[in-house]
């Protein structure tokens, strides 16, 4: 077979991130790719125009969008565009498109991940041809499972379960799990497991505590657009005790649902952690809060602590994924 051009797309609701890709003895090869802020375009037929332009037709299409994409259409919850996988095939001159959950994108990226893609926080023995599990906090938090069939494949399943409802451990978290339902109406998982996760994790302890909290900490919130990068930052220098307490609970939060999902998935080949913020806080995910979260499951602890865990270095795991199930069209087409 020729060469053929892929396009591969990992769908945001701040960014864009686009990739042409040439297939190549049997493997992809990456032409290029740009970033794009995706309130700028007015769809995404629109931003991927403007990206092919003075590029030749590409001959498979794959996004990763966030949240669930049914019957051909994505239902993202913080995206403006409308997007319909017909409409966008007709846009790229009738060229195979498929639409896929982000998470769904990234679970199909970490098995094309090198060893040096990845930070190992428990080794485990990790089972060949087993299932595996990614949980990936950022903008939210994504989960989705890789089912592994007898043929040594996989299948990635994409899920909602950020949106499950978040269940305590200890008494503190009780009452954060309060002040969460008491502040949104539901305590999921997600107002804990996330950017803004982190930040309600901060105000709830700013809440309960009598400390004031410092005039640098105040004027890196007033100016920051991200607050909850001002949490972690500060938190991992150890510049203030409440933002470390709130991180230290976050990644124990982590660990446990991260093993929930695991158990649910009996993901016994590995659970994989994506997203935007791992890879920013490594050095508290070892300190070992979270792989003790991780296997505090009673009974089934021994079973977790044979389980590898991961943490996810490559930021385009998404852009990775989307490109190799697009490769997968062209398969399917021939």
């Amino acid at each position: 077979m020729a060469d053929k051009v892929i396009l591969a797309g990992d769908v945001g609701g701040t960014k864009t991130h686009l990739a042409l890709w040439r297939t190549a003895r049997g493997g992809l090869e990456r032409l290029t790719d740009r970033v794009y802020r995706t309130a700028e375009f007015p769809s995404l037929e629109a931003l991927g125009a403007e990206f092919i332009a003075g590029s030749p037709r590409p001959d498979a299409v794959c996004f990763g969008v966030p949240g669930p994409v049914i019957d051909g259409y994505s239902h993202a919850t913080n995206l403006t565009w409308t997007i319909a996988q017909a409409k966008l095939a007709a846009s790229f001159g009738g060229a195979p498109v498929r639409l896929m959950n982000d998470l769904e994108a990234t679970a199909y990226g970490v098995l094309h991940l090198g060893d040096d893609e990845a930070v190992v926080l428990q080794p485990g023995a990790r089972s060949g041809g087993a299932n595996m599990a990614v949980a990936a906090a950022g903008t939210g938090l994504g989960e989705a499972a890789l089912i592994a069939d007898r043929g040594g494949r996989y299948l990635a399943v994409a899920t909602e379960g950020g949106h499950c409802d978040f269940a305590p451990r200890g008494a503190e978290q009780i009452e954060l799990m309060k002040f969460i339902a008491a502040q949104f109406g539901h305590a999921s998982y997600e107002r804990v497991l996330s950017g803004p996760g982190l930040v309600n994790i901060y105000r709830f302890m700013k809440e309960n505590s009598p400390a004031p909290e410092p005039g640098w900490l105040k004027s890196e919130f007033e100016s920051a657009a991200d607050p909850a990068a001002v949490i972690s930052n500060a938190a991992l220098a150890d510049r203030d005790p409440r933002c470390v307490r709130a991180l230290e609970m976050f990644v124990a939060i982590y660990g446990a649902e991260a093993a929930n999902l695991a158990l649910k998935m009996l993901a016994m080949g590995g659970v994989w952690l994506g997203g935007g913020i791992a890879p920013k806080i490594v050095p508290m995910l070892q300190r070992g809060g979270f792989i003790r979260a991780f296997n505090d499951k009673g009974r089934l602890g021994e079973i977790l602590r044979r389980i590898e865990v991961r943490v996810v270095m490559n930021e385009a795991a998404a852009l990775l994924g989307a490109a190799w199930c697009a490769l997968e069209l062209l398969d399917q087409r021939n």
